[in-house]
């Protein structure tokens, strides 16, 4: 398929902020050194207009499909498209990888304006330009590098899933001076070496890597930046990656400095109960960095921050945290985790007949799936988000939900997707002002140069090229089973504070 090269000849045997982002990631904390042979298949590719997923396991547990939010975009089961180790050729017998483009429709016709595959921007001359790695004569590779296998699997497959979105959109419109693009898939497994095997493939095959989304992305920045590889990712999640000199972001993460303006807010709304706060977090991976320098940051802005602590994964009994919150009188409630044990504290909160004034988490918990599971202790849950809501009139959003169903069926859109849909278009629009002159080098020198980029309205404004996240925010609110944005106007903004830790 045009759009993805399948990776692995083998299937594998089933078996993880400052801006939150660590909370899901670090689930994987717990398995990043699992073998590959123990963890679950990862979903694979669907061709446009098919209504199951080739080979679905429809068994899988932990997903479910047209959820906001889902990492898993479906079903988890073997999708008929491997992923397997860096050993393997990197493609499946027979397939070439360069038939129609998932949801490539030929007589579509061609958006126009600022949503345009192409964008709205200026476009380079095509004189001079040359092959070179990852760029043949009719396509330009491009690699995703993701974590779809290990202790929680497809749990970022939604990264990938967003870019090839993009890529079948492009594919559908336009060219880049006579390219079609394709992807080349890795699975980083949630766990470090695997990232770095993925980035060598990358650096040895692709023009650059684009929306990769893993726990563990440590892993992968040495080799990325030794091979002057692009790497413009939906989020960078450890600080290893973040100082890679080639590595970008479209949700950007400097655990040192923290966007605080749905935290004013709330204090103006809800000052009790920011004076007597609680930062929970995960034990594993970037989780206690990012939390500890958020609750930095809120003590610099006038949150009474009285009890600060980490979590580990394994962990089933919340009651003694619980208690020790009573016990510090604590109205405002923030975890930083996953879904699932955000539900886990909020039904020991109620056995305890602990009803904190604020409850609060990140938008990891903008999933269907946590409403189901939360049921009525999840009511009144806020959220903050950098990004859109899924439900937003907003013309970019369509595209990205519209594009997404045309690759995978019955996915469901989530952050990380939406980042990776971005991360992919600003890929191309640099590309395309490049023209003749689009090489590895100049790639990343413009990249360097954006700024305030939203991937067209989708998100709040990112400084990507200095490696800083967004000022701005909103707050949305789960008032039944639904999810309500409450804060006033389009997004909260406000001067990042800087905490020093984790910098």
């Amino acid at each position: 398929m045009t759009g993805i090269r399948r990776v692995g000849g083998r299937r594998q045997a089933a078996g993880a902020a400052a801006f939150g982002i660590a909370l899901t990631l670090a689930l994987a904390a717990c398995g990043s050194q699992v073998a590959p042979d123990d963890v679950a298949r990862a979903n694979g590719t669907v061709r446009a207009g098919s209504n199951v997923d080739p080979g679905a396991d429809s068994g899988a547990p932990g997903t479910d499909a047209g959820v906001p939010g889902d990492p898993g975009l479906g079903d988890t089961g073997d999708s008929g498209a491997d992923v397997g180790d860096s050993g393997d050729t990197g493609s499946v017998p027979g397939d070439t990888g360069n038939d129609a483009a998932p949801g490539s429709n030929p007589g579509a016709a061609p958006v126009k304006g600022e949503n345009a595959s192409t964008g709205d921007g200026p476009k380079g001359s095509c004189n001079g330009f040359k092959n070179q790695t990852g760029i043949t004569a009719d396509k330009i590779l491009l690699a995703n590098a993701s974590d779809l296998s290990g202790p929680v699997p497809g749990i970022f497959e939604s990264a990938q899933m967003g870019t090839r979105a993009y890529v079948a959109y492009f594919n559908s419109q336009s060219d880049i001076c006579g390219r079609k693009l394709d992807v080349l898939a890795l699975d980083t497994r949630a766990d470090a070496g695997a990232d770095q095997q993925a980035y060598l493939k990358a650096c040895d095959q692709a023009f650059a890597a684009v929306g990769s989304m893993s726990a563990f992305d440590s892993g992968g920045a040495a080799t990325a930046q030794s091979c002057g590889l692009p790497d413009i990712r939906s989020t960078i999640v450890n600080p290893e990656r973040q100082k890679c000199s080639t590595c970008f972001a479209t949700q950007v993460v400097d655990t040192s400095k923290i966007g605080v303006a749905y935290a004013k807010w709330l204090r103006s709304k809800y000052k009790s109960a920011t004076d007597s706060a609680a930062v929970l977090y995960i034990n594993a991976g970037a989780a206690p960095p990012n939390a500890k320098s958020l609750a930095s940051a809120w003590g610099k802005i006038g949150y009474g921050v009285k009890y600060v602590q980490g979590i580990d994964v394994a962990e089933f009994n919340f009651a003694p945290y619980v208690q020790q919150m009573k016990s510090k009188g604590i109205k405002l409630v923030y975890y930083q985790g996953p879904y699932q044990n955000t539900v886990k504290l909020q039904q020991a909160m109620k056995q305890q007949g602990f009803s904190p004034e604020v409850m609060l988490a990140d938008g990891t918990v903008y999933d269907k799936r946590y409403v189901d599971q939360a049921g009525g202790v999840g009511d009144k849950t806020f959220v903050y988000l950098t990004n859109d809501m899924f439900e937003a009139n907003n013309k970019e959003m369509q595209l990205y939900l519209s594009w997404l169903q045309q690759v995978k069926p019955g996915a469901a859109p989530n952050m990380y997707g939406l980042y990776a849909w971005s991360a992919t278009r600003l890929f191309v629009e640099k590309a395309l002002s490049l023209g003749g002159r689009l090489d590895r080098k100049n790639m990343i020198s413009a990249l360097r140069g954006v700024d305030n980029w939203t991937g067209n309205g989708l998100h709040a404004k990112q400084h990507i090229g200095r490696g800083l996240g967004a000022e701005c925010s909103k707050v949305i609110q789960l008032q039944g089973s639904s999810w309500k944005q409450v804060s006033p106007g389009d997004y909260l903004c406000a001067p990042m504070v800087a905490t020093g830790i984790g910098g």
